[in-house]
Order: C-alpha cells, then sequence, then structure tokens
C-alpha cells in the first residue's frame, strides 16, 4: 500500500484497529473491530464517525464563478441561496456522467465537492471550459480534512462543541464557525447515509483536534467504507462507478431531477434533448429479493428471461432485513411490482422491483 495516499486521520484508524483497504487512491478503513453491522446500526440509531477526507474539493472564485459552474454542471446554481448546497452531474457532451458532485454556494466563492476517484479527471474536464468564463478554478482537496457525523444524535453530540447555532441550518444548507476552537470551517448539514448528520470541512493543521474531540463525547462510533456503502444503498443514493458512470445519462439513472434544461446551455444539454426526443432505452431501478440472500455488485440480471445488465450495487440490508440492490432494466419494465431475476451462484432468483429509498425512516431535516 505505500503507493497510496492517507488522509489526516490515518493514525487513529490504524490505533484503533481499523481494516484498511486501498481505495480511490487511499489509504482508508473499510470497518473496525467491532464489524460493518454494528457501525451500520449506531448510524442509523445513534450517531457515526466518518472519515471522508479522501473526496476532491474545488474552489471558483471571480466574477462568473456562478456562471461557469453552472455550466459545467446539470443542476441550477442561480437557484442556490447564499449557503445552500444542492447534488448535481458534472456530465459530458454525450449527456453521461464524468461525475456526480456537492455545489455549495458560499458568499465570495462557490465549492465543488466530488468523488476522490475522478478527482483529477472532473478538474481537467471542467478546466476546458474555463477560458469561456472570468473565474479561477483552485483544486484545494489537499488542504481539506473532511469529517462526517451522521445519525439522530449528531446535532445534540456536536452543538456544545461548536459556536454554530445548529438548528438555524436546515438540511443542505451550511454555516461557517468553530468546532472544538478550531475554524472557521464548513458545517454542513449534508451526509450520504439519510440520517441527520453534519459534514465538516476544517484545515488538516486542526484535523486531531477536531476528530479527539468528538471521540471525546464518548457517544461516537467511528465507522467506515463499508456501512457508508449500506447505508447509502438502503438511502437509493447513486455511487459513481455502480450505479452512474460515463455509460449512462441523467434520463437512465432516475436522476433527471438534477437536470434544469430550463436554465440555459450546459454541457451535455444537447444530448439529453436527443435522448428524450429518441425516447430513453433503460432506467435504474431498485429491487428487493425475499428469499435470504446477498445480490453482489456484477451479478447477471434477467428480465423475461433475457439478459437486462448486472447487479449495480447490492447487499443484504441491515435495517430493511431483505436482500436489496439496484439495476438497469428497460426502460417499458421499469415499475414498480414489475419482476426480474438476479443470479447468485448460478440460481437465479426472482427479485421485485420497489420504490426507493429502501429505508423509509431516516432522521434527516
Amino acid at each position: 500500500m505505500s503507493d497510496l495516499k492517507r488522509t489526516p486521520f490515518y493514525a487513529q484508524h490504524v490505533a484503533l484497529g481499523a481494516k484498511m483497504v486501498p481505495f480511490a487512491g487511499y489509504e482508508m478503513p473499510v470497518q473496525y473491530p467491532t464489524g460493518i453491522t454494528a457501525e451500520h446500526n449506531a448510524v442509523r440509531q445513534a450517531c457515526g464517525l466518518f472519515d471522508v477526507s479522501h473526496m476532491g474539493e474545488f474552489k471558483i472564485t471571480g466574477p462568473q464563478a456562478l456562471e461557469f459552474v453552472n455550466h459545467v454542471t446539470s443542476n441550477n446554481v442561480a437557484a442556490l441561496a447564499l449557503g445552500q448546497v444542492h447534488y448535481s452531474g458534472i456530465l459530458n457532451e454525450r449527456g453521461t456522467f464524468e461525475d456526480d458532485c456537492l455545489v455549495y454556494r458560499g458568499p465570495d466563492h462557490i465549492m465543488m465537492v466530488v468523488n476522490a476517484s475522478n478527482k483529477d479527471k472532473d478538474f481537467a474536464h471542467i478546466s476546458k471550459q474555463l477560458s469561456k468564463f472570468d473565474c479561477t478554478l483552485e483544486d484545494i482537496s489537499d488542504r481539506i480534512a473532511l469529517l462526517a457525523l451522521q445519525g439522530p444524535k449528531a446535532q445534540a453530540i456536536l452543538q456544545p462543541l461548536t459556536d454554530v447555532k445548529l438548528d438555524d441550518i436546515k438540511y443542505y444548507h451550511f454555516a461557517e464557525g468553530k468546532v472544538a476552537g478550531c475554524g472557521p470551517m464548513v458545517v454542513s448539514r449534508t451526509g450520504y447515509t439519510g440520517e441527520d448528520g453534519f459534514e465538516l470541512y476544517h484545515d488538516v493543521k486542526d484535523a486531531d483536534k477536531v476528530w479527539a474531540a468528538l471521540m471525546a463525547t464518548g457517544q461516537v462510533t467511528p465507522t467506515g467504507l463499508g456501512c457508508r456503502d449500506s447505508l447509502r444503498l438502503e438511502m437509493g443514493m447513486a455511487l459513481y462507478g455502480n450505479d452512474i458512470d460515463d455509460t449512462v445519462t441523467p434520463w437512465e439513472a432516475n436522476l433527471g431531477w438534477l437536470v434544469k434544461m430550463k436554465k440555459g446551455d450546459f454541457t451535455g444539454r444537447a444530448a439529453l434533448e436527443a435522448q428524450k426526443a429518441a425516447g430513453i432505452p433503460k432506467r435504474l431501478v431498485g429491487f428487493e429479493i425475499a428469499e435470504k440472500s446477498f445480490p453482489r455488485h456484477g451479478y447477471p440480471v434477467f428480465v423475461n428471461g433475457q439478459p437486462s445488465g448486472t447487479v449495480c450495487s447490492g447487499t443484504a440490508s441491515p435495517s430493511c432485513g431483505v436482500a436489496i440492490g439496484t439495476c438497469y432494466v428497460p426502460f417499458a419494465h421499469a415499475k414498480v411490482g414489475n419482476t426480474l431475476e438476479v443470479e447468485i451462484r448460478g440460481k437465479r432468483l426472482e427479485a421485485k422491483i420497489v420504490e426507493m429509498p429502501f429505508f423509509k425512516n431516516a432522521s434527516h431535516k
């Protein structure tokens, strides 16, 4: 693992006995000794702490920062209030996903948060549009440590440690303030779990202090990539490389709400218009399997006996108590209640298309 990067929290993970694995060019904790299911349940019932410092952050400043980000992403940045965040797509000219991202609108700059594995590719991709706009694009990823405090008890745990009035931050909004005496930092009511919680974007030099203060509460469970995946899947949240990639459009990925065609021109718009006019060939759906099973990424899927790609994401859901997953099916078949088959170890099991999210009782506000 010597050529892999380490986040500012690497020593803490090792000290806690985490199982470290290569992920997006980093050594990351997949789980701690308590195990993935225990960590998953801690987030759903109380509070977990994720190191997500591997994510990429781009800072955009200048008179046309908003116009630039609006052009290279699919959602409408102009509709964001100051201190608001939204989920968006970074598309190519084919209308397919280069990545998905979060866009933060601050008073003097815009921040894009992208997937670690796509960071360099994304930066190169959007940089091609820079010359048309009066703004500056900067990759600030290596200067930022990022912790996600997630779970129904997150606010009660964080409030005594911060000067930010957390009640005033609505879901998908953020404020700046101090945490554990460090900062100012971005305190964002966002996450990838469906639960209430906060993401703390802070200077790498403050990483040890912020981690120590949160852990010293005695109310926080350290959590790894394993339960991050099961939590996000229960919420029907897409994972780049599994559910979306550069072969699918937002229409196909059931993410049409990320596309604001009325905002004007943006990268991929013409291709999306053409696909909508021609007819959308397939759609991402969620499925459940009643029989005890574990549908893993890459397992074959069949619709009416015919091959229909593979499982995109799948798990035995700790919160729902059944096997769940996502896959692409022909557009006409993508109706709740319709069935398909997933081949697991040579046996085809019947699965039923269900509404997402799979888990309906998450605590996010």
